[in-house]
């Protein structure tokens, strides 16, 4: 980097840096789920990188719900560890159960949930950090981001140290200048007693990246053995189910159960009577939380109607007696949080280990992003995780290992990496926040997601393995894994192309009550009944038995559901056309005539890179992009 190579030239103490100590490839602010994404993957990119973070402890840390998946972040786990990300394979290591959502729907939505290990995740994950041989990592709070000219040149630390890069990576999580609210009490400080950054906010505004305010919270932790869980029902995790990572062999055993239980109208009554203590209500909380993750004082007051709300009430760690009481989060003060839990049942005696709490945070407004989460203005400087405005692990380890890759691919020269809304939720995700932005903590959900039978969780290698592969952070490991698995794929396809006779399928389809046809049928004719599945082929026929399972269950989703996918293939086709029709990065909106001035000024904030980003801009109308349109045709002379 010839500009940066200048900076350090210029750098009046730079020689007396003992062997270029202080001078990395990468800086990434910030060791949560979006930080040792992105670290690592520099890093293994071969890139020298210094992780700072505010606390070792704090590495990976789960600060909320000690799980990892769910509806639609299961998605994007399994999409980051297709690319060669970690925390597939981390949450594998740690899990105590998995449970596969969504079953009763179809396979566009089936996501894996795990229960994690709050404290085995977080030693093992900062484990796998510290043996990353191009990482450095160092406990200390950066204060400034030092640019010149336009392009990032290093950070600066509270301590006074400069440490110089090229590029820089911002992945702070809710740590900047956070408040934890419990009622009336207010402590400035970060989650489960962390400590806040303090400094950061100011050099973020300095560089005219805006910055705004949201809120999130969490519930109680509670000590185990003051429950009473026979009076609830357990939640068991589901057997032989596949893990996260597609590295992974073989199935996780379900270490411990989860238990439901619930509010009721004690516990309602409870909270109306209160809810004037309670900082969301009273004016003490202004800033905005996440729609699709309420409080329970939310709950109650918004669905009047509802007797009772779910509790799932999950382990924390082998290690520790503490229970996490999800759905029940709360910033009510804390002798009322006493009153509620004890409200519940099998709860009525209840010892609190750490109370509920909300906490608000400064983030930056992601319009100010590029999709590969650079800053617009800046070069070098890239922002991932929540303080893009996010919310949710999965979310931002997602965000952490695109900006990586995409420092990654600065500094090599090499052409940005974009995963488009067709390619990858990690595509809708990244494409959400910088074209449309969220007014409040954005939730990746399947809805978000246009063309979500392309995107199943359980074909995230053949969709992205590649993709990663091509772009050098796959492992051949990984890589012939994926192709064991196409060849897989495609040699079962092959054998399904073979006709048998009634004769032979006869018995198959009495069992099933499918009636027998009086002609020859195919096996992939068989699986496009409702009744017939690829285990009952495995079973039924020898030459089927000893094929691979999940290779199979890909074939059948794909035979299954080919008219669904046929459609949407041809809708993507469509879409892609706009995706393909990039705008000059030095497109003067605001002069072009016939567009309306809404559109104009949309257009030149957001900078978008192609038309079909530009037609999903709030305020930009059809007409608007029927002008842009014209336009370039004029501009390429098509």
């Amino acid at each position: 980097m010839t500009n940066f190579s200048e900076v350090l030239t210029n750098e009046n103490n730079f020689s007396n840096i003992s062997a270029k100590d202080n001078v990395f490839d990468t800086i990434v602010i910030g060791g949560g789920h979006a930080g040792v994404e992105a670290a690592l993957a520099t890093a293994r990119k071969g890139h020298k990188t210094l992780l700072l973070t505010l606390s070792l402890d704090a590495i990976a840390f789960m600060a909320c719900n000690p799980s990892i998946g769910g509806t639609a972040k299961g998605h994007l786990v399994r999409e980051i560890d297709a690319l060669g990300g970690e925390m597939g394979l981390n949450a594998d290591r740690t899990a105590l159960q998995l449970r596969m959502l969504n079953l009763g729907k179809g396979p566009a939505v089936h996501s894996l949930r795990g229960q994690a290990d709050k404290i085995a995740y977080h030693h093992s994950m900062k484990n796998v950090i510290e043996n990353e041989k191009n990482i450095t990592i160092l406990q200390s709070e950066a204060s400034e981001i030092l640019t010149r000219g336009g392009i990032v040149t290093g950070v600066k630390t509270t301590l006074g140290s400069i440490y110089y890069a090229p590029t820089v990576i911002v992945a702070t999580g809710v740590y900047l200048d956070s408040d934890i609210i419990i009622g009336e009490w207010r402590d400035y400080t970060g989650p489960s007693g962390f400590k806040r950054a303090t400094h950061l906010t100011k050099s973020i505004l300095s560089l005219d990246i805006p910055v705004r305010r949201f809120k999130t919270g969490t519930p109680a932790r509670v000590d185990k053995n003051s429950l009473d869980l026979s009076k609830m029902t357990v939640q068991n995790g589901d057997d032989k189910i596949y893990p996260f990572s597609f590295m992974t062999d073989g199935y996780i055993e379900n270490k411990c159960p989860c238990y439901l239980t619930y509010t009721n109208e004690k516990t309602h009554k409870i909270i109306t009577d209160n809810i004037h203590r309670s900082p969301l209500y009273n004016g003490s909380i202004k800033s905005t939380g996440p729609r699709y993750c309420p409080s329970i004082e939310d709950k109650v007051m918004r669905f009047a109607d509802k007797s009772r709300h779910q509790l799932f009430i999950e382990p924390e760690s082998l290690l520790t007696n503490e229970m996490y009481v999800q759905g029940m989060s709360s910033s009510m003060p804390h002798d009322v949080q006493l009153l509620m839990y004890r409200s519940v049942e099998g709860m009525e005696n209840v010892k609190i280990m750490r109370y509920a709490y909300a906490i608000e945070y400064d983030c930056i407004d992601s319009l100010s992003l590029l999709p590969t989460l650079s800053a617009k203005h800046i070069k070098g400087l890239y922002f991932a995780g929540q303080v893009n405005g996010s919310s949710g692990y999965e979310e931002a380890a997602a965000q952490g290992l695109m900006a990586g890759i995409n420092a990654a691919l600065y500094l090599e020269g090499s052409e940005p990496f974009v995963l488009g809304r067709d390619e990858a939720y990690i595509g809708v995700l990244i494409d959400d926040l910088v074209t449309k932005g969220t007014n409040e903590p954005y939730r990746m959900m399947t809805a978000r997601a246009e063309y979500r039978l392309n995107l199943r969780q359980e074909n995230a290698d053949v969709r992205l393995t590649p993709k990663g592969y091509g772009i050098g952070l796959v492992t051949e490991e990984r890589y012939s894994r994926y192709l064991k698995r196409k060849n897989a794929i495609e040699d079962i396809e092959s054998k399904l192309s073979r006709s048998i006779s009634p004769k032979e399928y006869g018995a198959l389809f009495t069992a099933k009550g499918e009636n027998i046809p009086t002609n020859g049928l195919t096996y992939e004719d068989m699986l496009k009944r409702s009744n017939i599945t690829a285990g009952d082929l495995t079973e039924y026929f020898d030459e089927l038995s000893s094929l691979d399972k999940r290779a199979f269950a890909e074939v059948e989703t794909r035979i299954k559901y080919k008219g669904y996918l046929d459609k949407q293939n041809a809708n993507i086709k469509e879409f892609k056309k706009l995706e393909e029709r990039l705008l000059p990065d030095d497109f003067d909106y605001l002069s072009l005539e016939g567009l309306r001035l809404e559109a104009r000024q949309k257009l030149d904030k957001i900078r978008p890179r192609s038309l079909g980003q530009a037609s999903r801009i709030s305020g930009v109308s059809p007409a608007d992009i029927t002008v842009l349109m014209i336009c370039l045709f004029k501009m390429k002379g098509d």
